[in-house]
Formats: structure tokens, sequence, C-alpha cells
């Protein structure tokens, strides 16, 4: 496996407005080329709905001062905020030879992998993207991770967000994922203490790269996203 196939750059962004991070996963995706590194982004946001394509107006309920913004992912309307990590995948599917019901399944894995070291037992849903801690009954229950994608030219953007120890309350403001009534919890919730985000960061990088097969990454810690690609 030659070096660029096999080479992953980690950003850690910190918190961040959500539009700045988005326009430039547009534009790190519409300026890659055969010679650019995958990348992952990991980070928290600032209060923020973000409405999928397939986003109806009725699952919004009261959303007050937080601000709600259409996006190019797929899926509903879901919050993020402070305590929730944010991982944004910018993957050569086409390089890789993915499909992107591969990916989608490689990173539900790798959440339940990650939440098992934690005592959390969760599974995905067969018909509603994300994770989910299992009920007593070992049925899949509150959401505990979200998921929304967007490929363009071959290549994905956007990711996940795991909810780890926030304010949930905003989650009640939507029906989440499009769903009326879906429960939705966090990590400190399931165990009354969570991991810190570096932590948790460092396991579920870990995990993903092995389920997709990277073996070797180069971390950059700055803060900044990048403004525009250069090969390595």
């Amino acid at each position: 496996m030659s070096d660029i196939t096999s080479h992953l750059i980690v950003r850690h962004l910190g918190l961040a407005d959500y539009v700045p991070v988005w326009q430039a996963m547009q534009n790190f995706t519409d300026q890659r080329n055969a010679d650019s590194h995958d990348e992952m982004w990991l980070l928290q946001h600032n209060p923020v709905f973000t409405q999928g394509q397939a986003g109806k107006a009725e699952h919004l309920l009261a959303t007050g001062d937080i601000p709600v913004i259409p996006v190019d992912r797929g899926g509903q309307v879901t919050y993020h905020g402070p305590g929730q990590l944010v991982g944004y995948l910018l993957i050569d599917l086409k390089r890789r030879k993915l499909g992107v019901r591969e990916l989608v399944t490689a990173i539900e894995n790798a959440i339940v992998s990650v939440l098992a070291q934690y005592q959390i037992a969760a599974s995905p849903r067969a018909d509603a993207p994300g994770v989910y801690v299992l009920a007593a009954n070992g049925t899949p229950d509150a959401k505990i991770a979200q998921l929304g994608l967007r490929v363009r030219k071959g290549c994905s953007f956007h990711g996940l967000s795991l909810n780890v120890a926030m304010d949930m309350e905003p989650f009640l403001r939507i029906n989440p994922c499009g769903h009326a009534g879906m429960a939705v919890t966090s990590m400190q919730l399931q165990q009354g203490v969570a991991p810190s985000i570096d932590e948790l960061s460092a396991q579920l990088v870990g995990q993903l790269m092995a389920d997709l097969g990277y073996t070797a990454r180069q971390d950059v810690s700055d803060g900044h996203v990048p403004s525009s690609i250069k090969s390595e």
C-alpha cells in the first residue's frame, strides 16, 4: 500500500463555529487531487442546529436563539454544541475502494467499539443511521451518536458527532434526525462521568484508522482549518 493511501492527517480544531469549518470542508473536497492525503478533523462546535438535505421544517419545534443552518449533508436536523465530539472524515472513497454504505458501517462500528471501552453497550439501527445505547432487553434505545455524510467527486466530507458531556436541552427543540420523540443521551448521562474530549478523540481515531486500513498519521494541533490543499 502506498504512502498516500496509508497516511491520515488528523487535525484538532478545538471549539469552532460551524460555517467556517463547513466551508473549509467544501473547499478541501473541491481542491483535492490524487496526491492529497485523506484527513479527519476533530472538534467541538458552538451551539447550532444543522438541517440536512432531507430536512423538513416541521422537525424544527422551537429552536429559539440557536441558529439553524441548511447544509449539504444527508439526513435531517441535528444539534451540535460544546461537550460533543465531532469528527469530519475527508476521505477519497474511490482511491480506498470504499462505498458510502461501507464507510457508514465502519464509522458506526468504530463508535460502538469505543463506547464499549467505557462500558456503554450500543449498536446501530437498521432503520435510522447513527448509534444507539442498548436497552435492558438488548434493543437499540436512546441515540448517542449522529451520522451525516456528503460525497462529491468520489470523496466524503461531513461525518459524525458523539454526545459526550453536553447540554442535552436543545435536542428537545427539534425532532432529532427527523424522528418525533426520539430519546437522545450522552456518555455522561449513561455513566455519570465522561472521558475528556482529547482522550475520546484518541480512542476514536485509533479505531477508525484500524478499521479503514490507515497505518500512519500526522497530527496537526494548530486549531486552523487549511485554507488551501497542498500535496505532501
